[in-house]
C-alpha cells in the first residue's frame, strides 16, 4: 500500500490486527529486514512496516534528512488515525523515532529503538572513516546525511516522557558510551546491550528481535 505525506508517496505493508505497531529500517534497507519479526508480531498487533522516502517502494528524493523522516512519520500517523502506536526503530528509524517522540510527545504510545546515535560521534571512529570514504567515492546523499547527521541535544532527549526501550548490540557501531548517555537523558527509559550482536545482527531477517521487545509491549 502506498500514502502520499509531505510530497512523497511512502510504501508500507499492513499486517495482523489490535493495537498499531509501526517498524521503520536504517539506512539503505527497506521494510523486508523485518520479515521474521512481522511474522511473529502480526498474531498481536496491527504491524505497519514502512518504507521510508527514498527507499524500498517509496518515492525517490534527491536529498536526505532525519527530519524529513520524523516528518513523514508523524504525518503517517495522523493521516491513518493511529492511536497511540508503538514504534520501534532500527538505526536511522531510531533517530527518527528520537525526534518523533520529542516533537510529537503526544502520538507514540511506546518507542523502541536499536542502535541510534543523536551525533555523528556516536558512531565508532573507524565506521565513521569507512564511510566517508564510501561517500568520497560514491557522493551517495543517504552517506552523506550520517556524516553531517543527526544533531540532537540532551536537553531534547530530556523532552521525551513516551516510554522508551533502547537496544544495542554489544557489538554496535555505536559507541556505548554514546547508548548509556541517551538512555540517560530519556528518563522513563529502559536499556538493554544485547551480548554477542552487533548492530543489526538480532534485527535483520532474525525472529530474536520478539522475543527481546514482547515484555516491553505486552
Amino acid at each position: 500500500m502506498k500514502i502520499h505525506v509531505n510530497g512523497v508517496d511512502l510504501f508500507y505493508e499492513k499486517s495482523g490486527s489490535g493495537q498499531p505497531f509501526i517498524l521503520t529500517h536504517g539506512n539503505g534497507e527497506n521494510h523486508e529486514i523485518f520479515d521474521k519479526t512481522i511474522e511473529l508480531l502480526n498474531k498481536k498487533f496491527c504491524v505497519y512496516a514502512i518504507d521510508t522516502r527514498g527507499h524500498g517502494n517509496s518515492s525517490k528524493v534527491k536529498t536526505y534528512n532525519y527530519q524529513d523522516f520524523a516528518d513523514d512519520f508523524a504525518e503517517f500517523i495522523k493521516r491513518l488515525e493511529l492511536q497511540k502506536p508503538v514504534f520501534y526503530g532500527f538505526s536511522d528509524g531510531g533517530i527518527a523515532g528520537i525526534i518523533l517522540a520529542y516533537q510529537h510527545p503526544e502520538l507514540l504510545g511506546r518507542l523502541i529503538i536499536s542502535g541510534a546515535n543523536v551525533t555523528p560521534q556516536g558512531v565508532k571512529k573507524r565506521w565513521m572513516f569507512w564511510f566517508g570514504l564510501i561517500y568520497f567515492f560514491t557522493r551517495n546523499p543517504k552517506i552523506k546525511m550520517m556524516l553531517g547527521q543527526p544533531n540532537i541535544a540532551d536537553c531534547q532527549l530530556q523532552q521525551i516522557k513516551t516510554p522508551t526501550l533502547i537496544l544495542a548490540g554489544q557489538k554496535d557501531i555505536i559507541r556505548k558510551k554514546h547508548t548509556l548517555n541517551i538512555a540517560s537523558q530519556i528518563k522513563n527509559s529502559k536499556l538493554k546491550i544485547i551480548q554477542g550482536e552487533n548492530h543489526g545482527s538480532y534485527i535483520v531477517h532474525s525472529d530474536k528481535l520478539f522475543e527481546i521487545i514482547k515484555d516491553f509491549v505486552h
